[in-house]
């Protein structure tokens, strides 16, 4: 006999706090598996793909771990020390350009002369912060992401994590399947299809449309000769995970540093507008119809909250998490509501004669 549903709703809840308070408790340490988990799961429909070409899975696991070694390891050694140089490059020149753009501006408007005036003691107090806070700001962001996504996460436990696991990966699904509750199997799996479509719309999807976008950028901006080009391309690319605001950080960086750089050569300031344009035209019309969809799911506004609050909470290991939560939340919540609309409570004794 099935056990009431006050009952099942209690260990369903006990559940979903104890892996909350794992997450919270464990944090760092459970980091490369996470991590490991989740390059399992962006990978499996590529070793799905080879197994239908051929390959056995061992074989398949084989292939797409030595590529992926190939290019961290051209990463590491290439693209990782330029953008490192470039940043800091950044960041000390934040002072200088934000000196000549406050010249510019008090050339156009004389009232920013003025001391006393606000808006000139604000661009004065932005550009001491700027000064006093640039190199700090730099070894702040270096020291966490050393602190979080060590050398011997990223080289040795996470890569390992993730071939045991993409290797397992139809064998560990089934295993689960195995494990739900026989009641309320069919309607878990259609809820757990549903989620992973989601998933793999926006994870698998957007991830590769903010690779393709970022390796073009940096080239592209790289190639026009604008300073920093490579940090500004890849921060567009990254940032294109949440809709339109790689394309409106990244072009607004872009624009301003070609501003100062390229000014009265109105034709490479051109250029680096026409880069983004035609990055937003090909991810429009390209990339989001054919590798995310038209229906993920994941509102960016619901996604910047989950975001903030998983990686407020749960720090680094908090913004891995997040998507998937938030994707397993909307499903539930959709589902839920379905069934509210099908309910008594929602159509009242009248409901059955409605049309």
């Amino acid at each position: 006999m099935a056990l009431p549903v006050e009952q099942q709703v209690r260990y369903w809840g006990i559940a979903s706090v104890v892996f909350l308070a794992a997450l919270w408790l464990l944090g760092d340490v459970i980091l490369p598996f996470v991590l490991g988990a989740a390059i399992a799961y962006f990978l499996d429909p590529v070793a799905d793909r080879l197994e239908r070409m051929g390959a056995s899975r061992a074989i398949a696991v084989a292939i797409i771990t030595f590529v992926a070694l190939l290019v961290f390891a051209l990463a590491v050694l290439l693209i990782v020390p330029l953008a490192v140089s470039q940043l800091s490059g950044l960041i000390d020149a934040a002072p200088q350009i934000f000196a000549d753009s406050r010249s510019f501006l008090i050339t156009q408007f004389p009232s920013l002369a003025d001391a006393d005036s606000t808006i000139s003691k604000s661009l004065v107090s932005i550009g001491e912060t700027l000064r006093s806070r640039g190199d700090e700001l730099l070894q702040t962001v270096l020291a966490s992401f050393s602190g979080v996504v060590n050398v011997v996460v990223l080289v040795v436990i996470a890569p390992i994590v993730a071939f045991y696991l993409l290797y397992d990966w139809d064998n560990m699904i089934a295993k689960v399947d195995g494990l739900l509750p026989r009641d309320h199997a069919p309607v878990i799996r259609k809820l757990m299809g549903q989620i992973d479509q989601t998933m793999a719309g926006f994870i698998r999807g957007q991830g590769t449309v903010c690779m393709i976008l970022g390796i073009f950028y940096a080239v592209a901006l790289m190639l026009v000769g604008l300073n920093f080009g490579l940090v500004v391309g890849l921060i567009a690319g990254a940032l294109t995970f949440i809709p339109y605001v790689g394309a409106l950080v990244g072009g607004v960086l872009a624009l301003g540093l070609a501003v100062f750089q390229f000014w009265g050569d109105w034709l490479w300031i051109v250029l680096v507008w026409g880069i983004f344009q035609a990055g937003q035209f090909v991810e429009g019309n390209i990339l989001t119809p054919r590798l995310v969809g038209s229906s993920v799911g994941l509102h960016p506004v619901w996604l910047l909250f989950s975001l903030s609050a998983f990686g407020a909470l749960f720090g680094f290991v908090g913004l891995l998490v997040a998507v998937p939560v938030a994707a397993s939340i909307g499903v539930i919540s959709r589902f839920a509501i379905a069934q509210y609309k099908d309910s008594r409570l929602y159509q009242g004794l009248s409901g059955q004669n409605d049309p």
